[in-house]
């Protein structure tokens, strides 16, 4: 299985349009960060997790030959803005998106003209699917879905073999972490190292790590008042890591645990 990071910033990304802080103004490029989203290569499919604003831009600096399935974590813009630009992974086909009802249906609100029956040619060819709290399988790939709290919102994160994809993290239900038992690589959000009410934490994340202890663990969705990936990368365990855009894992091909 192959991560990549397509963007690991927080719904302005970094830089902030506007801001003259040392990380916006940062010349490391690990500092310039799009808003987060991540593909998945593994048994021969490109699974696409979240689907934000920067997805066209995205796709240009890592390029892949087609994608067989998208999940979607929850309806917020950062999330779900890139959708139109699917169009040209449809080729003469819909592309699979899999969401929960509730997300699906804003979808549908949003994007009226790709649900329609006698579709403009060119427009997005979407196939909605409800997926709920049991396993399901998105191009033949088996994924779990982790119930995460956003503040009072209930979204959901994926495991797929030995890898879990955790974003806009603020709690974890205590009944959903026996779902992340056995992890090799675990992607989680930390906004930044002050206490927010909808994101963990950088402090909140180290604390999920340390009770999810998987092999190594990546911090996602940050802003830039988490600070520069130079500093704060010297103050974490040594098996804690901040992702930037562009990073790629390899981890071993299995959809068992």
């Amino acid at each position: 299985m192959k991560i990549t990071f397509l963007g690991t910033g927080t719904s302005t990304g970094i830089p902030e349009v506007g801001c003259t802080c040392n990380v916006c103004m940062s010349k490391d490029a690990r500092d310039n960060r799009l808003r987060t989203s991540a593909l998945v290569e593994t048994g021969g499919k490109n699974i696409l997790l979240d689907c934000g604003p920067d997805f066209r831009s995205q796709m240009l600096s890592n390029p892949v030959s087609g994608l067989d399935a998208v999940i979607i974590s929850h309806e917020h813009y950062d999330h779900t803005g890139g959708l139109d630009d699917l169009r040209p992974f449809c080729n003469g086909k819909a592309l699979d998106i899999y969401a929960e009802s509730n997300v699906a249906n804003a979808i549908i609100t949003r994007m009226p003209y790709a649900f329609r029956a006698n579709n403009y040619p060119g427009l997005p060819n979407l196939a909605l699917h409800h997926i709920h709290d049991e396993p399901f399988r998105a191009a033949g790939i088996t994924v779990t879905p982790v119930r995460v709290m956003h503040a009072c919102k209930k979204i959901i994160g994926c495991r797929i073999g030995r890898m879990a994809y955790l974003t806009d993290v603020k709690t974890i239900p205590p009944e959903e972490f026996h779902k992340l038992n056995g992890l090799d690589v675990l992607i989680i959000s930390a906004l930044k190292k002050k206490e927010h009410p909808s994101h963990e934490s950088l402090e909140e994340a180290l604390v999920n790590i340390s009770l999810i202890r998987p092999k190594d663990a990546y911090l996602i969705h940050m802003s830039h008042r988490m600070g520069l990936h130079a500093d704060v990368e010297k103050e974490l365990p040594p098996h804690v890591h901040m992702a930037y855009d562009g990073l790629q894992l390899h981890i071993p091909e299995t959809n068992q645990y």
